[in-house]
């Protein structure tokens, strides 16, 4: 018999927890009927202002016209969201008093949504009360919430099958997040057709999330590494660490990417590609919803949050920012050059997955195998040569590091620890990729 758990030790046990999802091309259409049957009367959709004008936001008020479902629209979720912007939207979910939303959009619509919907169903709490510590007070959400359909148009985040919900904290200048099984979607409705309104940078960007979500989750701390043991399985993290289960969705996802992201940025007219681009989201979003991320997420928000002039090509937007995926994937051959000696036939067994012949290899260059054939497939899809190219100099990198290591809930669950010297030399090694 298993010892009973007790705090300071490592976890024993992982859960797995996703939401329901439905995939299918026009299977949004289905949303009003879906909303009929959980009775719902008073609908919250959220999406954003250039979404609001696109087909997947016309499929779904086609649909709630048709089946005569009263709601009422808030398209002011700003893209890459802020503290205010989810304040924002929780004082609209707040008066509104809804019995469901609907989230039409990228990770940054949905996770603004499901915000909204935890702060609505608990009025009495201070914003921070559910915000990760140590930023937060991280506590467990204990209200129910209303049901919440999720319906992604980008192919990156994988916030519909998730418990996670990011923004960028601005007087801190970093990005942080609510953690909870509890606030992820009652049903992700993924429709490869919605794909099909992406622009080539946006498509580029969302695949290097979900690459990065595959890749660090595969080589997370293993879940029975974790510390401490919860004492109470409601303090079990939705980021567990790796394991059995969540390494088989990463695995599919990284198979995906390596054989459809090419193909979905260069020809937009390839449904199959961008289909399946779709689902691989999806699958790592159900791999890193349970094991978690590590570095390059950790090292990613500031690089977002301290985003100077950047202005990415093909995002329609009225201020600067470093798009998610592109602020991840910057830093991931430093990253998994570090991360490898821990665990390197994983990394091994990555780099294999996206092309790299490793018949001759010897499992001690695993680290700069995989970093190799990271530069070469960013290269190939005309990625930004580094922070640098960003906007960023070796100056900037005390902030950055200083950025980093209030990022605990993700930073630990790196397979090897980091010193700051570590991180202050990862990003120093991130400024030029080529």
């Amino acid at each position: 018999v298993p010892e009973r758990p007790t705090m300071g030790n490592t976890d024993y046990a992982f859960e797995m927890a996703i939401s329901n999802i439905r995939y299918g091309e026009g299977v949004t259409k289905e949303i009003g009927m879906d909303l009929q049957n959980l009775g719902a009367r008073r609908i919250c959709l959220m999406t954003d202002k250039n979404l609001s004008k696109l087909p997947p936001v016309n499929a779904v008020l086609n649909s709630l016209a048709k089946y005569g479902i009263n709601f009422q629209m808030y398209d002011n979720v700003r893209v890459e969201p802020t503290d205010q912007s989810f304040l924002d939207a929780i004082e609209f979910a707040k008066r509104g008093e809804f019995d469901a939303y609907v989230a039409v959009g990228g990770g940054s619509v949905i996770d603004t949504c499901k915000a909204a919907n935890l702060y609505a169903a608990s009025p009495t709490s201070e914003f921070l009360d559910y915000v990760n510590a140590p930023i937060g007070k991280g506590k467990p959400v204990t209200v129910p919430l209303k049901p919440l359909i999720a319906v992604p148009t980008t192919s990156g985040t994988g916030s519909e099958t998730t418990g996670v919900a990011i923004f960028d904290f601005k007087e801190l200048k970093v990005k942080t997040g609510i953690a909870s099984r509890a606030i992820k979607p009652t049903l992700g409705i993924i429709d490869p057709l919605h794909t099909l309104s992406m622009p080539e940078r946006i498509v580029a960007n969302s695949g290097f999330d979900v690459l990065c979500h595959a890749l660090e989750s595969y080589t997370a701390l293993p879940y029975n590494m974790r510390s401490p043991c919860p004492s109470n399985p409601i303090n079990r993290p939705a980021y567990q660490g790796s394991n059995p289960v969540s390494d088989v969705w990463a695995l599919h996802a990284l198979r995906i990417v390596a054989k459809y992201l090419k193909r979905a940025i260069s020809s937009p007219e390839d449904h199959e590609a961008r289909a399946n681009m779709h689902l691989a989201s999806a699958f790592a979003g159900i791999g890193f919803g349970n094991a978690g991320v590590h570095l390059c997420h950790g090292m990613s928000y500031p690089i977002s949050g301290l985003v100077k002039t950047y202005k990415p090509k093909d995002y329609n937007v009225d201020h600067s920012l470093v798009p998610h995926g592109l602020s991840v994937v910057l830093t991931s051959p430093a990253v998994f050059a570090f991360t490898a000696q821990i665990r390197p036939e994983r990394h091994l067994e990555a780099a294999e997955i996206l092309g790299a012949d490793i018949r001759t290899a010897r499992i001690k260059d695993a680290g700069f195998i995989l970093a190799d054939t990271l530069r070469k497939f960013l290269f190939d899809l005309n990625v930004d040569d580094g922070l640098a190219a960003i906007g960023y100099s070796t100056a900037d990198i005390p902030a950055l590091v200083e950025g980093t290591l209030p990022q605990e809930r993700v930073t630990k669950l790196s397979p090897r620890p980091q010193t700051e010297e570590d991180l202050s030399a990862l990003f120093e090694a991130s400024m030029r990729l080529y």
